[in-house]
């Protein structure tokens, strides 16, 4: 009975973490694909560790699954938001089939660098990249 409890989980695991590097593939922005690697992804790797403490039955197995469980699920979904926050900042495009962008206006033009300081990539806000020949030879 473990083991058929154990293989659900595992396939379960399996499954997820599958669909998260589909994710990575096929979806058209970086925001799209955090969000689906991001979510797929932990709750492919809880599925795994809860089959693998199922699996072993042993409270140290136990503990450690289950803290490393928890720290994925507190960590990586606040990683995808900072990366997603700096991506934003900086200026990658929004999917051209996004219907709303509801941080448009909300930072300021500098929200992404230091007090003092200047964002590291302003000019993808202002049509990045320049194609035309004069762009060529101002570099």
């Amino acid at each position: 009975m473990i083991e058929i409890v154990t293989c659900v989980f595992l396939v379960v695991g399996a499954f997820f973490i599958f669909v998260a590097g589909l994710g990575i593939l096929r979806m058209p922005d970086i925001f799209l694909r955090m969000s689906a690697t991001t979510k797929a992804g932990t709750i492919g790797l809880g599925a795994l560790l809860v089959g693998l403490a199922v699996f072993y039955h042993d409270i140290g197995i136990d503990a450690r699954a289950l803290a490393t469980i928890g720290f994925v699920f507190l960590t990586a979904p606040v990683g995808a938001h900072r990366i997603g926050r700096i991506a934003y900042l900086v200026g990658l495009p929004l999917w051209e089939k996004t219907v709303k962008d509801e941080l448009k206006g909300v930072y300021p033009q500098d929200a992404c660098a230091p007090p003092g300081e200047v964002c590291m990539m302003p000019e993808r806000r202002s049509g990045w990249p320049k194609t035309t020949p004069e762009a060529e030879t101002e570099s």
